[in-house]
């Protein structure tokens, strides 16, 4: 017999979906301004769209996201004590949230 799953462990699941999909929001001068006007910047994983942000977004914070746009960051080669790397490659999501909405930091 198939054990019933109840709404509980499915709401549990998609949120845990939604924090792998959602990172920590990025807190930068720049970032600080656009909260005034209902644009949060987060940090999500490389292979998340913006349809997927908007629903991690709407289970994590319960707002409404009116529009998503994303910036993908190549990783870029760095120098550290003489020696060369590379410095990893990032995503992040600008998310216009609907008037009146807000997310507490």
């Amino acid at each position: 017999m198939a054990k019933e799953i109840t709404n509980n462990e499915i709401q549990q699941v998609a949120h845990n979906n939604a924090s792998n999909i959602l990172g920590a929001p990025r807190i930068t001068e720049k970032a600080a301004m656009g909260t005034s006007d209902g644009v949060y910047t987060f940090n999500v994983s490389l292979s998340a769209n913006k349809i997927q942000i908007k629903q991690a977004v709407k289970a994590l914070y319960n707002v409404e996201a009116v529009k998503i746009n994303t910036i993908r960051q190549r990783p870029t080669e760095r120098n550290f004590r003489g020696r060369k790397g590379m410095a990893k490659a990032y995503k992040k999501a600008l998310v216009y949230l609907k008037e009146g909405d807000s997310i507490e930091l």
